[in-house]
Parts: C-alpha cells; sequence; structure tokens
C-alpha cells in the first residue's frame, strides 16, 4: 500500500495544500469578508448618524430662530416705510447663534427671497438660492441643495407674525463639514475592524496549527481516500475488532465482531456492559490490563480474546479488543481429547490383558488348566458383553465408540458405568455432527466420574448414560452418585470458569460443562439439572432432530 503524502488543494508549486492550510485560507477569506463587510456597515451606519444628527441640528436652529420674537420684530419693521434696513439687526444676530450652534450658514430673508442675512456680507441683498415652496404655505422642510456654500444639508421654517408668514429662515451644514466629521470617526472604526481582522487571523491560524497536528498534514482527498480503505479493511476482515474508549463505551465495531458476539444493530456509542455480554468477558474488554489469548464461552462459540489498551500522552485513551472464533478448534481439540482418551484405555486394557494374560499362562504352567480356562473365558465374556451391549443400543458410531473409551476410562478409576434399559439410538450421523454430541456426551461423562469419585467412600461409584430418541429430539441423559448441584449454582455451572474443583477459574478448569451448554444452545436444544433422590446430579439434555427424520423410537434394551 503506498505512502500517502502529507501536502494537499494545488498551490502555486504544484503541490496539494493539507486540510489544514485549505482550512486557514478559507477561514482567512470568511474573517476577511466578515470584517470588511462589518466595517463597511459600520461606516454607512455613521454616515446615517452625522447626517441625521446634522439635520436634527439645523432644523432645531431654524425653528429656534423663527420663533425668535427680536427675529419677528426685525422683520416686521421690513414692512414699514420709515424703517432702517432689518439686516443691521438681524446679520450680527444670526451670526452669533451661527458661531455659537456650529452650522455653516444662517440665513433670514424675505417672502421674494432676498437675504436679510449671510455669512458673506456681500450676498445680502441677493435671492436665496433653494427650495422655499414649502416654508411659504407654513410648513418646516429639509432638504440638501447646492447654494453658494456648496452642497448643503438644509432646513427652512417659515417665520409667522399675527399668522401670517412674513420672512423666512434657513439655517445648514455643508456637506464638507459632515464628511469631515464622517472623517473623524472613521479611524476609530477602522482601528476596531484592523483589530478584530488580527484576532480572527491569529485564531484561524491557532485552529488551523491545531488540525495540521491532528491530520498530520493529510490533503483532504487522501484523508477521504484513507478512510474509505481503512473502513472497507475493518469491515471485510475475518477477525472481529471493537475499539473501546476510556469511558467503557463501543467506538468501533467491525463486522466479524458484530458477528462473533451476536449483534444484530449499531452498537457504536453504546456501553460495553450494556451489550447482553457475559460478565467476564464485559470485563475483560473494559479491563485496563492486557489480555493475551484468553478463552471465553458465548452462547454460541468459543472465543479467543486480546486486549491491548491505548495511552497517548500518558491519558488512558480506551481498549483495542480483537476477537478470534476459537470454535471450530475447540472442537477438533474436543475430539483430540477423545481420540487421546481411546488411546489410553487402550492402553489401560492392554495392560490388564497382559497381566490376566500371565495369570492364565502361569496356571497353565502349574497344570491347573481348567482354572485356566475359566479366568480366560470370563474376561472375554465381561469384555464381549459390555461391547455387545454399546453396540447393540447404539447404532451411532462414534457415540459407541465414545461410550466403550469412557467406560474403560470409568473402571480404570473405580466408577462403573452403566448404560440404562432404554438406551437405543440408530445412526444419526447424516443429521448430527458427531463432533457436537462428543463435546456434550464426553464432557458431561468426565464430569459425572469426577463427581462420582468424590463420594466413592459413602457409596458405589456408579454413572448412568441414557442415549434415545424422544419424539423429535435426541436424549442424552447422564447421572452420577455423587455429591450432586446445589441448586442456588446451578445456573452458573455451565459459566466458563466455574468448577468446584481446586484451580477453578478463567485460566483453571470449568471449561467442559461451558462447553456442553454452548453447543447445546447452538444447536438449538435445552440442557435441565436435577438431583436424584438417591443422590447424585442428574443432567437432561434434548437436541433437536432435524424435521424430515422418522422420529420413531428404536425400541429399548440391548438389541
Amino acid at each position: 500500500m503506498r505512502r500517502f503524502s502529507r501536502s494537499s488543494a494545488t498551490g502555486p508549486s504544484g503541490r496539494r495544500w493539507s486540510v489544514a492550510r485549505q482550512l486557514l485560507v478559507m477561514q482567512v477569506a470568511m474573517v476577511s469578508v466578515l470584517v470588511l463587510g462589518g466595517a463597511g456597515l459600520a461606516y454607512v451606519d455613521a454616515a446615517n448618524t452625522v447626517r441625521d444628527q446634522a439635520t436634527e441640528e439645523v432644523v432645531s436652529v431654524a425653528v429656534t430662530l423663527a420663533d425668535s420674537p427680536d427675529v419677528r420684530q426685525a422683520v416686521s419693521l421690513a414692512d414699514s416705510a420709515d424703517s432702517a434696513d432689518p439686516s443691521g439687526v438681524l446679520q450680527p444676530f444670526a451670526e452669533q447663534v451661527r458661531a455659537d450652534t456650529g452650522v455653516d450658514f444662517i440665513t433670514i430673508m424675505d417672502r421674494d427671497r432676498t437675504r436679510f442675512t449671510h455669512p458673506d456680507p456681500r450676498r445680502i441683498g441677493e435671492p436665496f438660492i433653494g427650495t422655499i415652496g414649502p416654508a411659504l404655505h407654513g410648513q418646516l422642510f429639509t432638504e440638501t441643495y447646492t447654494g453658494t456654500l456648496g452642497p448643503s444639508v438644509r432646513a427652512v421654517a417659515p417665520v409667522f407674525t399675527d399668522g401670517e408668514v412674513t420672512a423666512m429662515v434657513a439655517a445648514g451644514i455643508t456637506v464638507e463639514a459632515i464628511s469631515g466629521e464622517l472623517a473623524e470617526r472613521l479611524p476609530p472604526v477602522l482601528a476596531v475592524a484592523a483589530g478584530v481582522l488580527l484576532v480572527g487571523i491569529v485564531g484561524s491560524v491557532a485552529v488551523s496549527d491545531r488540525l495540521r497536528r491532528q491530520t498530520r498534514g493529510v490533503a483532504p482527498e487522501e484523508l477521504s481516500r484513507m478512510f474509505d480503505y481503512y473502513e472497507a479493511i475493518l469491515h471485510s476482515v475475518r477477525e472481529g475488532l471493537l475499539l473501546v474508549g476510556h469511558d467503557g463505551r463501543v467506538v468501533l465495531c467491525n463486522d466479524a465482531a458484530a458477528e462473533l458476539l451476536g449483534l444484530s444493530d449499531d452498537v457504536r456509542g453504546l456501553p460495553v456492559a450494556g451489550l447482553g455480554l457475559a460478565d467476564d468477558l464485559a470485563r475483560t474488554m473494559v479491563s485496563e490490563r492486557a489480555a493475551e489469548d484468553e478463552l471465553h464461552v458465548t452462547d454460541t462459540r468459543v472465543l479467543l480474546v486480546n486486549t491491548v489498551p491505548v495511552r497517548s500522552r500518558d491519558r488512558a485513551m480506551g481498549n483495542v479488543v480483537t476477537l478470534r472464533d476459537h470454535t471450530e478448534l475447540q472442537s477438533l481439540t474436543g475430539e483430540l481429547d477423545t481420540v487421546r482418551g481411546f488411546a489410553e484405555s487402550l492402553r489401560a486394557q492392554a495392560h490388564e490383558s497382559a497381566n490376566r494374560l500371565h495369570a492364565v499362562v502361569s496356571l497353565v504352567e502349574l497344570g491347573r488348566t481348567e482354572q485356566a480356562v475359566s479366568l480366560a473365558t470370563a474376561e472375554l465374556r465381561a469384555a464381549q458383553e459390555l461391547t455387545d451391549r454399546v453396540l447393540g443400543a447404539v447404532g451411532e458410531p462414534v457415540l459407541a465408540a465414545l461410550l466403550l473409551g469412557k467406560s474403560s476410562e470409568a473402571a480404570e478409576r473405580g466408577v462403573e458405568l452403566v448404560l440404562t434399559g432404554d438406551t437405543a439410538l440408530e445412526d444419526t450421523s447424516a443429521l448430527l455432527d458427531s463432533r457436537d454430541l462428543i463435546t456434550v456426551l464426553g464432557n458431561l461423562v468426565d464430569n459425572a466420574v469426577d463427581a462420582a469419585v468424590d463420594t466413592a467412600a459413602e457409596r458405589a461409584p456408579t454413572v448412568t448414560v441414557t442415549v434415545r430418541r424422544d419424539g423429535a429430539a435426541l436424549l442424552l441423559r447422564v447421572a452420577d452418585s455423587g455429591p450432586g448441584v446445589d441448586p442456588a449454582v446451578s445456573s452458573d455451572i455451565f459459566r466458563r470458569g466455574w468448577s468446584t474443583k481446586p484451580g477453578g477459574g478463567e485460566a483453571g478448569r470449568g471449561l467442559g460443562l461451558a462447553l456442553v451448554g454452548q453447543t447445546v444452545r447452538r444447536l438449538g436444544g435445552t440442557l435441565t439439572t436435577t438431583n436424584a433422590e438417591a443422590g447424585g446430579a442428574v443432567f437432561t439434555i434434548q437436541l433437536p432432530v432435524p424435521a424430515g427424520h422418522d422420529t420413531r423410537a428404536d425400541g429399548g434394551g440391548s438389541r
């Protein structure tokens, strides 16, 4: 698989920009647009504010002068024949008000536009340049108009005498003055915009640097391709893989892990304790200690579990859990154990036969031929009767061989293995996997022999086996003369690690009955545990036989 480059979108040199660099450029561009847009809006708002303030100011000045008694009295004198020019009274007054208020001009005029006042005394007596129509009709109005001082924002107010408009007052501020005031407000706006832009760029650089460290400078296309590759690999491998966070929740679960654990829904984000797994398996998956090839038995599988804690900068991130299906290997191991048991039984039988043969030879040498013949035929008859009994009752060759081997093992340990009179079974090898039958019956018999040996001092150690058809099911029953099973723990004996023997636990005993329970559940059967009246435990298992097969029982007893 090729190494991914650590460059990313294309730059001037032809190399591809990383995710961090692209994000930096986009953030800087976005911050710049926002800052410039904000500065523009602030400028427009400031311009409108300055203009509105100027309008309010000229209106206030014009209305105040129009309502002034001094102005009305001076204007009224203009209509008297013996009156002097009103400009002599109004001009100083208007200039004083203009200086006090900061407006650029105050013009008091007659109804025919003749100026009584003007900032430039040379303009007095000339007609007013601008609109006066609304004022002649008694209305106050504002406008922007270009007069002798240039463009200006002005307000024109009528002067009333005895309810009649006798004159008008115009006050204005030039656009140049308004622009000057706006220019004074512009530096703070630009300073704030520059500060915001600088902070935005610094923040973008910090975010980009953090992202670069987290993505390792990988380009977006390559990051997406890597994710697709990793997803494909994780979901295609046969080994189960789970990532468990430090909070005990599932971060990732591939298809193989979901199948091995029997999970049907998406479990990402769910706590491991809520997945319905066995307690020991759930504890292993969230444990802070590493686990290597731990054997766990679920309802349908035998799993090898490996757990590796992951830490980053001395901080626990969680566990990487791998699962391998050990069911098939465990079945083969069980078969190998059975074959080993057969071989051990044959060795024991050969040893016993050699001893008895030496006894027969010695009797012949001593001339006691009748006793020699009697001893030889008795042993032969006992062995043949056992073989005939098993082969006559059990037509399944694997089970027959298993029972013969287990009988020899039990006899070697001083335990009698007995087939009940109703034991009868035809060959079911085409319907049920022989390895499953070996796992179930072999482990039950081994457990029963161990239990019978424990109470050998109290009563004759015996193991009783029943194998027969029960309607549409195969019935397997194993009873022993041991101490029995405490009802309080009857639900725990098929759990991995449970054992009454020393050395029980995850790495010790307790696997045999767990495999029995797992196999029965996988085959859809039932398993019950009771205690016999005379003492000892009774394990009864019923395994369904596939439909279409003759469900007739084969009869009872030996054939």
